[in-house]
C-alpha cells in the first residue's frame, strides 16, 4: 500500500428531528474509530457525516417551534456538531441535505432519471408510515402496523413519481452474487433477498406533492423528492459529483466508490436495494461495502424518547469523558449485533478495563520510572525470557488487531489488547522493578522499566483509533515523539533512546464508586418513565477529570509492594458441592431431551474481574454469540480457550456471576483437581445439535 492510497467511510445522515441519543453516536464512534485507523495505516482518508433536512417530518416540527425550517434546524445542526466535537469525531466533511451543492445536483439527477425513463408519474395508492417516511405493501405491515417503527399506518392517495426498481433486480442480485461482501454481516443479505426482493421489489415513490419542504422537481415544482432519493445521493454529491468544478470533479474520481457504508440495520434496505440501484440507473460504480449493525438497547428494549430511556452522550462525556463513552461502546458490542446499555456495564468497562488494568498500568510505569530512575528513560540492557515472551505476545497482539479492524469487529481487537496490557501488569509482578532496586541490580532494572515504556508506546498506538485523548496524554507524558507513534514502529524494538524525561504519573482513570454512579446513571435515564430525560445538573459536577480518587496513592510503599490490588477475588461460595452419593437419581428420555446442547465456539475470553476462578466468554453458536461465564480459570488461560469447539447448555435461565450475566454453561468433565472442556472436531459447524 503506498500512502496515497484512499478509504471513504461514511455515517448515514442523521435526521436532525430532534437532538441525537448514544444510539446515533455509536454509530459515528465506530466510523471515527476506523478512519482514525485507517489513517494510522497510511491511507488517505475521506470521513464524511452529516444530516439529512428534508421532509413532512422536519417541516411539522418547525412549524410547532413556530420558526421556518431552516431556523429550526440549525439549532438542531449546531447541537449535533458539538456532539461531534465533544467525542472526538474526526469528520472531513459535514454535508446538509439543505446546501446547494447537494440540493442542485439532485434536482438534475432527477431530471436526468426521468429523461431515461427510470423515473415516472403515476397515481400512488398505500400505507404510509410519516415517522419513518417510508410506503409500505399490505403485505410488509407487522399487524397493520409499521415495521421498523410498530407505529401506525396511514393509507395514501397521491400523484407521485415513481423509480422503476423492478428493471434493475436481476442486475442487483447478480451483482450481490459477484460481491459476497457487499452486505454485511452475511445475514442481512438473506433478509434483503427473502423479504424485500423474492416478493417482488416494487417501484419506488420518490416525490411527494402533501407538503413542501424538500428539494422541487425542476419540471414540476409541486412535487417535492422523497426523503431517499435525496438522502442517499448525499454520498456522491458530498464529495463533487455533477460538479463544475474541476477540483471537485478530481475530488469525486479520486474517492468514490466508498469503500464501506456504516448504517443501523433498519436502514440496511435502502442502502442495499434502493441505492444500488440508483447508481447502476447513473451508471456509477457501486460502494464496496454497507455494514449494518445492530442497535444498542436499553433494558426495556429500543431507546425510545416516549419510553423516557434515552440516553444523552453529552451528559456522558461531560462526567465521565469522551474516552469511557468511546471505549465502552466500541468493546461492549460486537459490531453487527444488538448490544445493551446498562450502568453497570458502563461502569465495569470504566473502572475495571480503563482504571485498573490500562491506567494503572501507565501510572505504574510513570511512577516507577521516577522512583528507581529519578524519571528518566534508563537503557535497555540483555533481554531475558520474560522479554521475549512478552515481545511474542505483542506482536501477535498487533496482527490480531490489524485482523479485528479490517474485519471491522472493534471490541476483538479492544479485546486483543487489553490481553497485552493485562500481561504487561504480569510482567512487572514478575520482574519485581522494587526488588532490583532493592538488590541493587540497576543493569537488570534498567531493561525492565525500558520495556514497561516500550509496552506504553506501543499501547498508547494500538489505542488511538479508540481512546484518542487518551493516547494523546500517554505521548505528552512519556514524552513521545510522532516518528515513534507511527504503525510502523510496533515492530521496532529500541526506537526510544534513553535519556528522556517522563513525566510524573497522574491518573488517567480515576476509580468511581460504582454503586453512586450506577443509581445516579439509572435516575438520569429516566428509568423509562415518560417524560424524563438525562439531566445535565445531577452529572456536572465532579466529571472524570475533577473527580476525587477513592484509591491507594502510588507512593513508595506501593512501588515496593507490588501492584495495586483489584476487587477481592475470593472464591465464589454458590460452587456445587460434591455429592455425598454415587450417583444422582434417575431421569426419563423426556427430563434429558429438555436440555439444550449445541456446539460453538469461542472468539473471545477474558477474565473477570475481582475473581480467580472465572472466565467471561463469547461463544459463537452459529446464529447468535453468547456470552458466558465459567469457573474455569485455575485451568485454561483465555488464549487457550480462543478458538476452541466447545458444547454449550444454551436453554439455562440467565445468571449473574459477579456481576456478570452468564446464558449459558460450558461442558467440562472434572476428576479431583484436573478439569478438561468437552469438545468437538473443528469441522462440526457453530450450532450443530448434541444429541
Amino acid at each position: 500500500m503506498t500512502a496515497k492510497s484512499t478509504f471513504y467511510i461514511t455515517t448515514p445522515i442523521y435526521y436532525p428531528n430532534d437532538k441525537l441519543h448514544i444510539g446515533h453516536a455509536y454509530t459515528t464512534v465506530a466510523a471515527d474509530a476506523l478512519a482514525r485507523y485507517k489513517r494510522q495505516r497510511g491511507y488517505d482518508v475521506m470521513f464524511l457525516t452529516g444530516t439529512d433536512e428534508h421532509g413532512q417530518k422536519i417541516q411539522k416540527r418547525a412549524e410547532e417551534a413556530g420558526q421556518p425550517p431552516l431556523q429550526y434546524l440549525d439549532e438542531i445542526i449546531a447541537w449535533i456538531q458539538d456532539l461531534w466535537e465533544k467525542l472526538d469525531i474526526s469528520y472531513n466533511d459535514f454535508i446538509r441535505t439543505t446546501e446547494s451543492r447537494h440540493t442542485e445536483q439532485v434536482a438534475a439527477i432527477f431530471e436526468r432519471l426521468i429523461e431515461q425513463d427510470d423515473i415516472y408519474l403515476a397515481d400512488y395508492e398505500g400505507w404510509y408510515c410519516t415517522p419513518c417516511e417510508s410506503f409500505w405493501s399490505e403485505r410488509e405491515l407487522a399487524d397493520g402496523k409499521c415495521p421498523d417503527c410498530g407505529r401506525e399506518v396511514q393509507w395514501l392517495t397521491e400523484q407521485s413519481y415513481f423509480f422503476r426498481m423492478s428493471k434493475y433486480v436481476d442486475r442487483l442480485l447478480e451483482f450481490y452474487e459477484q460481491n459476497p461482501q457487499f452486505i454485511q454481516p452475511e445475514s442481512r443479505k438473506n433478509e434483503m433477498i427473502n423479504n424485500f426482493i423474492k416478493p417482488g421489489l416494487q417501484d419506488l415513490c420518490v416525490s411527494r406533492t402533501s407538503f413542501d419542504w424538500g428539494i422541487q422537481v425542476t419540471r414540476n415544482p409541486k412535487h417535492v423528492v422523497y426523503v431517499w432519493l435525496d438522502a442517499l445521493t448525499n454520498y456522491i454529491t458530498a464529495i463533487g459529483y455533477g460538479s463544475e468544478n474541476q477540483e471537485l470533479q478530481q475530488q469525486f474520481q479520486r474517492y468514490w466508490p466508498a469503500d464501506v457504508h456504516f448504517v443501523g440495520k433498519e436502514i440496511v434496505r435502502f442502502h442495499t436495494i434502493y441505492w444500488p440501484i440508483i447508481l447502476m440507473a447513473l451508471g456509477l460504480p457501486l460502494p464496496k461495502q454497507v455494514y449494518g449493525h445492530g442497535f444498542l438497547l436499553m433494558k426495556d428494549g429500543k431507546m425510545s424518547k416516549s419510553k423516557g430511556n434515552v440516553i444523552d452522550p453529552k451528559v456522558l462525556v461531560q462526567r465521565y469523558g469522551s474516552d469511557a463513552v468511546r471505549y465502552f461502546l466500541l468493546r461492549e458490542i460486537p459490531f453487527g449485533q444488538d448490544g445493551v446499555f446498562t450502568p453497570d456495564a458502563f461502569m465495569e468497562r470504566l473502572n475495571y478495563d480503563l482504571a485498573n488494568d490500562f491506567g494503572n498500568l501507565v501510572h505504574r510505569t510513570a511512577a516507577m520510572v521516577h522512583k528507581f530512575a529519578g524519571g528518566v528513560l534508563p537503557k535497555a540492557g540483555v533481554l531475558t525470557k520474560f522479554e521475549e515472551e512478552l515481545m511474542e505476545l505483542e506482536q501477535q497482539t498487533i496482527s490480531n488487531t490489524e485482523k479485528s479492524m479490517d474485519a471491522l469487529q472493534f471490541s476483538q481487537a479492544l479485546t486483543s489488547v487489553w490481553q497485552l496490557v493485562r500481561r504487561v501488569n504480569k510482567y512487572i509482578d514478575e520482574t519485581q522493578p522494587w526488588a532490583l532496586n532493592k538488590a541493587g541490580d540497576t543493569e537488570r532494572l534498567g531493561t525492565v522499566l525500558h520495556v514497561m515504556v516500550e509496552m506504553i508506546r506501543v499501547s498508547s498506538i494500538l489505542t488511538t483509533p479508540f481512546i484518542p485523548q487518551t493516547a494523546e496524554k500517554i505521548a505528552k507524558q512519556f514524552h513521545f515523539a510522532d516518528t515513534e507513534l507511527t504503525w510502523d514502529t510496533l515492530h521496532e524494538f529500541g526506537i526510544l533512546g534513553a535519556g528522556r524525561d517522563i513525566d510524573k504519573a497522574n491518573p488517567l482513570f480515576p476509580r468511581l464508586d460504582v454503586a453512586e454512579e450506577i443509581q445516579l446513571l439509572a435516575q438520569n435515564a429516566g428509568n423509562g418513565k415518560e417524560g424524563t430525560k438525562m439531566d445535565e445538573t445531577k452529572m456536572d459536577g465532579t466529571g472524570m477529570e475533577g473527580a476525587q480518587i477513592d484509591r491507594t496513592k502510588i507512593d513508595g510503599a506501593q512501588i515496593d509492594g507490588a501492584k495495586q490490588q483489584n476487587k477481592d477475588g475470593s472464591d465464589i461460595k454458590n460452587e456445587k458441592q460434591e455429592s455425598d452419593v454415587p450417583g444422582k437419581a434417575q431421569i426419563g428420555i423426556d427430563a434429558f431431551d429438555a436440555v439444550e446442547l449445541k456446539v460453538g465456539q469461542v472468539k473471545v475470553c477474558d477474565k473477570v474481574k475481582g475473581a480467580d476462578k472465572l472466565l467471561r466468554l463469547e461463544v459463537d453458536l452459529g446464529t447468535e454469540v453468547r456470552q458466558i461465564v465459567s469457573g474455569i480459570a485455575k485451568h485454561y488461560t483465555p488464549e487457550e480457550l480462543v478458538g476452541e469447539k466447545v458444547i454449550v447448555v444454551t436453554n439455562l435461565k440467565p445468571v449473574k456471576l459477579r456481576g456478570v450475566e452468564s446464558n449459558g454453561m460450558i461442558l467440562a468433565a472434572s476428576q479431583g483437581d484436573s478439569l478438561k472442556l468437552a469438545t468437538v472436531p473443528d469441522t462440526m459447524p457453530n450450532g450443530a445439535v448434541v444429541k
